[in-house]
């Protein structure tokens, strides 16, 4: 198998996917990080395309950078100042050649994440 990186960012607190949220994704080599791609949600909280195709695969260590803050301000939730949840970075390793997909949970004051299939 092929490896490759999707993610998926829904929005629980409105209970819809986070459509127009900005990703980053980086490339960690020790105290290095190389930006890679920066990508937006489409209408279903996905990246139109892989965040990582088969063709730039790599294993390693990475980051995704999720610019949460300039999301939540476009989707009308009332923003505090500084807010809460601005950027949220997620730093993980993908050690095979396999699908990693790094979903996101989102709300004003929390997140989670996992590996999802």
């Amino acid at each position: 198998m092929t490896g490759y990186l999707t993610t998926h960012v829904l929005d629980t607190a409105r209970g819809c996917p986070a459509e127009g949220l900005k990703i980053e994704l980086f490339r960690v080599e020790g105290d290095r990080r190389t930006l890679l791609k920066t990508l937006a949600t489409n209408d279903d909280g996905r990246t139109d395309e892989q965040i990582l195709p088969a063709t730039e695969f790599a294993t390693g260590e990475y980051e995704l950078i999720f610019h949460t803050g300039a999301y939540l301000d476009s989707s009308g939730i009332p923003p505090e100042s500084p807010r809460f949840l601005d950027v949220i970075p997620i730093r993980f390793g993908m050690s095979e050649q396999s699908h990693y997909h790094v979903p996101l949970l989102l709300s004003p004051f929390g997140y989670s994440t996992y590996r999802g299939s």
